[in-house]
């Protein structure tokens, strides 16, 4: 090893979902939304010329809109490259003590990523045997506390009055709530933020508003949380968001009819799917996300994964403990679903 190498920042990075270059399969690993964003996102004109200038750094134009559709003022809104962006920002902003950060032990598995990136101690909490997060297990000492809600990989939720208890019990930490899939089901804590000022609540616009490609997160706090975050972030990149981004974003917030009308879309096939798997041995976990989890009684779950990859239908699998069993399973179209059904049908 080189003698340089000895300061070098060693982790073990993050390993994103597949995205395949093969042709005509069935993506179902990444929790993209399969329907296209609103209309009039792709109706949305950007004025190449302005692309030779900085975007705005406070990105007003979006940071406005997100604040009107949920009611805050803008001052309580803080937006980033991907919520992965604004929950990196978050991380260095908030999780600065000499004790561990607690998040659960089946989770979103950039939490542990971060942590052993930026040096912060963590301890992570065993869900239950039906993967569910246990309140009583965040009332400990601890440097802050984050879960997503609904919870992945499992898709679970956690009722409100238990994110409220959670928040109760951690007065003295931040405590961030990551809803990236909420929109397809669970109830959200954002009303909570009026209440605590030590509770950040952390979206996306990747999964119920189709815009993965165009890497929008935000965050919604109280002024003091959203003034700290914002002062780390000019420290690290003043220019986070894109031009395109900011304009399509804010586009995307008006139309709120098309916007639910895909999570309906999305949950009725989830539903559906959810019931056909049940039908051919499978146990699924109960969602309120766009995906499943779920795991066969008589089929290992890494051969499916690598039997319906040679039929062109992406799945994802994760071999850690406790869930090495399971195949996290995005919902598509019902034409997707449908063959993705009849591959198991014959597989089985």
């Amino acid at each position: 090893m080189s003698k340089w190498e000895d300061n070098v920042r060693k982790v073990v990075p993050y390993t994103p979902g597949e995205q395949p270059k093969i042709k005509n399969i069935i993506k179902l690993n990444t929790n993209e939304n399969p329907y296209p964003p609103s209309p009039l996102v792709r109706e949305t004109a950007i004025d190449m010329d302005d692309l030779k200038l900085y975007p705005d750094p406070a990105a007003d134009l979006l940071v406005s809109a997100i604040a009107g559709y949920h009611g805050v003022d803008k001052n309580r809104v803080f937006v980033g490259v991907g919520s992965d962006d604004v929950l990196a920002m978050s991380f260095l902003a908030f999780f600065n003590s000499d004790k561990p950060i607690l998040f659960p032990d089946v989770t979103y598995s950039f939490y542990d990523v971060w942590a052993n990136l930026f040096r912060i101690p963590f301890t992570d909490l065993p869900l239950d045997d039906d993967f569910c997060i246990v309140p009583e297990d965040y009332e400990r000492e601890n440097g802050g506390v984050i879960f997503p809600n609904p919870n992945a990989p499992t898709g679970r939720k956690l009722e409100l009055s238990k994110v409220r208890q959670i928040i109760e019990a951690n007065r003295d930490v931040v405590v961030i709530v990551d809803e990236a899939y909420v929109d397809f089901g669970a109830e959200s804590a954002l009303p909570l933020t009026d209440e605590y000022d030590n509770l950040l609540v952390v979206r996306t616009f990747s999964k119920s508003r189709s815009m993965a490609g165009i890497r929008i997160g935000y965050a919604i706090g109280q002024e003091k949380l959203i003034k700290y975050l914002s002062d780390v972030k000019y420290s690290f990149n003043s220019y986070t968001m894109n031009r395109p981004s900011i304009v399509l974003g804010a586009a995307s917030i008006k139309d709120d009819a098309y916007f639910k009308e895909t999570i309906e879309k999305v949950v009725a096939t989830r539903e559906r799917t959810t019931k056909e798997l049940e039908a051919l041995g499978f146990k699924v976990l109960p969602s309120k996300a766009n995906f499943v989890f779920a795991s066969h009684d008589k089929k290992p779950a890494k051969e499916i994964f690598a039997a319906a990859r040679e039929r062109g239908i992406i799945l994802r699998y994760f071999d850690k403990p406790r869930i090495d069993n399971f195949l996290r399973i995005t919902i598509g179209t019902d034409e997707q679903m449908d063959e993705f059904i009849a591959f198991l049908k014959e597989f089985i």
